[in-house]
C-alpha cells in the first residue's frame, strides 16, 4: 500500500503539468496572446462607453476619447425610442423562458438518466439533433404553425408575448436539458437510493434530494434561455407586435431610422445598447459561481 505522503506514479505533479503546458505554449507567448484578445475586446467595448457619454458630432468627427462627458444620451434615449417597454417585454418573455425551460429541463433529464425505458437513446439524439436546425430555417414554418392555429382553432399567436415565449421554449429547452443531462449523470445515485430505502417516491427524491443538489445546472440553462431569449431579433421581427416588441427589436428599428440623416444619434445608440447589455452582465455576475460549477460537472467522473 502506497503511503499518501508519496505521490503516485500514474498521477503527474504541480511541477509536471506545468512544463506540460509550457511545452505546449510558452509563457511569454500566452502572455502576448491575452493581451492581444483583451484588446480585441476592451477596444470596442471602450469605444461604445466614450461614445455613449459624447455628443452626436464628437462621434461623427471620429473621436475617441469624448471632448465633453455628459450622462444626457442615457436620460434622451428612453424618449427617443420605446426602450422601457422593449426591457420589460424582453425581461418578461426571457426571464419566464428561462424558468420554465429550467423546471422541464430537470424533470426531463431525470427520467433520461435515471430510468431505462425504449427509445430513451432515440429521445436523446433526438435532442441532440435539434441543436444541430439553424433557427433560420424555422422562422417560415413557425409563423405557418402559428397562423394555422389562429385560423384552425381561434387562438392569436403571432403579436402575443406568450407566443414569443413558446417559440424560445421549443428552441431553448433541447439545449437546457442536454445540460441538465450531464449534470445529473455526475450526481451520486447512493443519496437517491437512501431516500427510496425510507420510502420516498419518485417525486419526493427529485423535490427534496436532486433539486437542492442540482441548481448549478439549472442556473446553467436557465441563464442559456434567458440569453436565447434576449438576444433574439429574428423570431421577435416575426412574431412580435408594435406593443410587444423586445429590446433587440427597439435597437434594430432604432438604428433602421437612423440611417441616412445628417448626424444620426449615436451617443443614444450607444447608450441604448449599454443599456440593454447591462443585464446580461449583472446575471453573469451574480451567478458566476454557478456558472463555472454548472459548465464544469461531468468533467470529471
Amino acid at each position: 500500500m502506497k503511503s499518501k505522503d508519496v505521490p503516485s506514479k500514474d498521477v503527474p505533479n504541480k511541477d509536471v503539468l506545468s512544463k506540460e503546458v509550457n511545452r505546449l505554449l510558452p509563457g511569454w507567448l500566452t502572455a502576448v496572446v491575452l493581451v492581444v484578445l483583451g484588446l480585441f475586446v476592451g477596444i470596442p467595448l471602450l469605444y461604445i462607453v466614450f461614445a455613449s457619454l459624447n455628443t452626436d458630432l464628437g462621434v461623427a468627427r471620429g473621436e475617441f476619447f469624448p471632448s465633453s462627458i455628459s450622462l444626457d444620451n442615457f436620460i434622451k434615449v428612453f424618449g427617443t425610442v420605446p426602450l422601457y417597454g422593449g426591457l420589460v417585454n424582453s425581461l418578461i418573455a426571457s426571464g419566464v423562458t428561462a424558468i420554465v425551460c429550467a423546471a422541464i429541463a430537470l424533470v426531463t433529464a431525470y427520467v433520461l438518466v435515471r430510468f431505462d425505458f425504449p427509445g430513451r437513446l432515440l429521445a436523446l439524439r433526438a435532442l441532440l439533433g435539434m441543436q444541430s436546425i439553424p433557427g433560420t430555417m424555422m422562422v417560415l414554418p413557425v409563423f405557418v404553425v402559428f397562423s394555422a392555429a389562429a385560423s384552425t382553432l381561434g387562438v392569436q399567436v403571432i403579436g402575443t408575448r406568450w407566443g414569443l415565449m413558446l417559440t424560445y421554449m421549443t428552441f431553448a429547452l433541447p439545449f437546457s436539458t442536454w445540460v441538465m443531462v450531464t449534470y445529473l449523470r455526475g450526481l451520486p445515485r447512493e443519496l437517491e437510493e437512501a431516500a427510496r430505502i425510507d420510502g420516498a417516491s419518485n417525486l419526493t427524491v427529485l423535490s427534496k434530494v436532486v433539486l437542492p443538489l442540482a441548481w448549478p445546472g439549472m442556473i446553467v440553462s436557465a441563464i442559456f434561455a434567458f440569453l436565447l431569449g434576449w438576444n433574439d431579433v429574428l423570431f421577435a421581427s416575426v412574431i412580435t407586435s408594435p406593443e410587444n416588441r423586445t429590446a433587440a427589436m427597439v435597437l434594430q428599428v432604432f438604428l433602421a431610422t437612423n440611417e441616412g440623416g445628417a448626424i444620426p444619434l449615436y451617443g443614444q445608440m450607444m447608450a441604448a445598447a449599454l443599456i440593454c447589455a447591462a443585464p446580461v452582465v449583472l446575471l453573469y455576475l451574480i451567478f458566476q459561481r454557478y456558472l463555472i460549477g454548472g459548465l464544469t460537472a461531468g468533467g470529471v467522473k
